[in-house]
């Protein structure tokens, strides 16, 4: 009965908006034989490339004929290296050759061939594949570099590691470059992560087997009856299997601990009660502020760096939010949402003039923190002159550009992915003009995704009309008019969920422009009496918009009112917001109760609609807007926010 997608989950599959740029003249049903390709190109069907390829001797988009003709075969690198460098020098600055380029290094990372590594990578444009990244800190420590503290530095994501990361983690504690406490510390991030087969392929790094690594997993309890035992692969095992247990009942771990106090060093308990203090804040305990204390000095994941500053902002301790932040890693904590934290703690110790420093630091940003720090500068959020209209020439090479052309087929064959692909490959060293140009071209051509993508890349010059589009405006006054909700919110949502993309569907089955379940559908469709509804139904926008708002109707009365809430609901079902207010220790701002959110996809979708949402309605109103205003405050269970003082 939710949307648990944002638009950037919107499968390849997904229906396109109206042709646009192009004429499809003769193309007739190749299409058909490329697609097929494809499917034939990605399911490793070597014996069915060539026939399809010698069909599309004449098709218009022939790098990808040859690319889906290649690919298959530079797995194990069957491909002669001959043919791969035709390939790329034939498409060279292409945005499917540099994926190609992609493709081929991942295969010479894992079959170690160095040299031509070494020679290909710098080539690679985008740059954007973390195994690549290890891949090549790898070839740089085989060489005698010491690459340990950039490896520090990229190994902080498990799901991305792949076969790549793990093997430069065994490259560095075989050359001594990563103590064992690096290769543990690596071992614990991949648990609490979630990716348990990552951490496990660490075991020929360490000391531990990979049985021992197991039983610390699957058989916590087990574990941690035993005791730490008197050597240090004991100490970890333990330290691992209270993380363990505590993601079902942290009190229980906190125990544990407690009780095995006297057999482990200050340093080791500081682990465990970090390992605990994690799960702890993730369920939202109120007893994770102390478990944080507990863990002073133990070195922490990136999520637990961030958890530990909201268990903080959660029991209202800013003490503790300071030096939470101020313990950060530098990257970290130069994000927005720690450099906000970090001036309100400041206010909360007097430290104004300080604090303001940092919020006039962000307070530029078009984002949810930089909204908040505007605020807190005593401004109020509002939307900048339009630029300068883009003229006729500067609009000719944006429809000329041969890579928008190439977009804008995919997106006519319901390629989403493949066409986003080579819009955002020719935006790369784009001006702010050319890129307004571009999306003036997108607007134009009814691609309304691409429009707002591209214009939100502008550093100096903002379009903020391009960027918040408002289209079938008659249809959502009628609707938000008659339910009594507000129409910048709804648009606020609609710009997340589907950047527009009228039969967007996501993975998960989420469709339309409110990407609506089909349960969601015909729930709201039954109380609104909408009789005959059918799942075919759920694209009509005039449809999807009277369902969606109704249903965001609904979720808000049940949840008094709280924009914060009720957009969480949206998206991750109305129970969830019930339970994460259900522990708070009194009233909270709606930021606060946005930020600790326990699933990152929520919490980004919620900071995210309300930011858009303050936007549409600076645009509608003409008049300032408090993004403060609008998150409001958010009571425990039991009050209701009107209730409160």
């Amino acid at each position: 009965m939710f949307s648990a997608t944002s638009v950037l989950a919107i499968s390849p599959a997904a229906s396109a908006q109206p042709k646009a740029g192009i004429s499809q003249g003769s193309i007739g049903n190749q299409d058909d034989t490329f697609l097929a390709l494809r499917d034939a190109s990605r399911a490793n069907k070597l014996d069915r490339l060539d026939g399809l390829a010698s069909v599309l001797s004449n098709y218009d988009i022939p790098s990808y004929v040859d690319y889906y003709r290649l690919k298959p075969r530079l797995k194990d690198l069957m491909a002669p290296e001959s043919e791969i460098r035709d390939y790329l020098a034939r498409y060279d600055g292409t945005a499917i050759a540099d994926r190609l380029r992609n493709d081929w290094l991942l295969e010479l990372g894992k079959a170690g061939i160095w040299p031509t590594f070494d020679e290909q990578y710098p080539l690679f444009a985008l740059d954007d594949d973390t195994q690549l990244k290890c891949y090549a800190l790898t070839s740089k420590a085989l060489k005698g570099v010491n690459v340990a503290d950039d490896a520090r530095a990229l190994l902080t994501t498990p799901k991305d590691y792949g076969q790549a990361c793990t093997d430069l983690i065994g490259t560095l504690a075989q050359n001594g470059q990563f103590s064992q406490t690096d290769v543990w510390f690596q071992v614990r991030q991949a648990i609490e992560s979630g990716y348990a087969p990552v951490a496990r392929r660490m075991a020929p790094f360490m000391d531990a087997t990979d049985a021992q690594i197991a039983q610390a997993i699957d058989r916590a309890s087990l574990v941690v009856a035993r005791g730490p035992g008197a050597d240090r692969v004991g100490h970890e095992l333990f330290i691992i299997a209270l993380g363990r247990i505590a993601k079902n009942d942290p009190a229980q771990a906190a125990n544990a601990i407690m009780a095995a106090a006297d057999q482990l060093t200050a340093a080791e308990r500081s682990l465990g009660w970090g390992q605990i203090a994690l799960q702890a804040a993730l369920k939202l305990d109120p007893q994770a502020v102390d478990y944080w204390r507990a863990a002073q000095g133990a070195p922490l994941s990136p999520d637990g760096y961030q958890w530990r500053v909201r268990s903080a902002l959660r029991a209202g301790d800013w003490k503790l939010v300071k030096t939470s932040v101020e313990a950060m890693p530098p990257a970290l904590r130069d994000d927005p949402a720690w450099t906000y934290w970090l001036g309100r703690s400041l206010m909360a110790e007097g430290r104004n003039d300080q604090a303001q420093k940092l919020f006039q630091s962000i307070a530029d940003q078009t984002n949810f923190y930089g909204q908040l720090a505007l605020e807190e500068s005593g401004k109020k959020i509002v939307v900048a002159g339009t630029p300068s209209m883009i003229t006729a020439l500067e609009l000719a090479p944006m429809q000329r550009n041969e890579g928008f052309r190439r977009a804008f087929r995919f997106f006519d064959m319901g390629l989403r992915f493949e066409g986003t692909r080579e819009w955002n490959w020719e935006l790369r060293k784009m001006s702010d003009r050319q890129l307004l140009a571009a999306a003036e071209f997108a607007r134009q051509s009814d691609v309304l995704d691409r429009m707002v993508n591209t214009s939100d890349r502008t550093k100096i010059e903002v379009d903020f009309n391009q960027r918040f589009p408002a289209p079938h405006r008659d249809i959502m006054m009628a609707n938000t008019t008659g339910l009594g909700i507000d129409i910048a919110w709804v648009y606020g949502l609609i710009r997340q969920e589907s950047r527009f993309v009228r039969n967007a569907r996501s993975q998960v089955g989420a469709s339309g422009l409110m990407q609506l379940m089909p349960a969601t559908a015909r729930f709201v469709a039954k109380k609104v009496g909408f009789n005959g509804f059918t799942a075919d139904q759920v694209n009509d926008v005039d449809t999807n918009i009277m369902l969606g708002t109704n249903y965001l109707s609904m979720v808000l009365n049940d949840l008094d009112g709280s924009l914060p809430m009720a957009t969480a609901a949206y998206n991750a079902g109305p129970g969830r917001p019930r339970l994460w207010r259900s522990s708070l220790p009194g009233r909270v701002e709606g930021a606060v109760f946005a930020e600790s959110i326990p699933f990152s996809e929520t919490r980004g979708y919620v900071k995210n609609v309300l930011s858009n949402a303050t936007y549409y309605a600076a645009l509608f109103e003409g008049r300032p807007q408090s993004l403060k205003a609008r998150l409001g405050s958010v009571a425990p269970k039991g009050y209701t926010v009107s209730a409160l003082p």
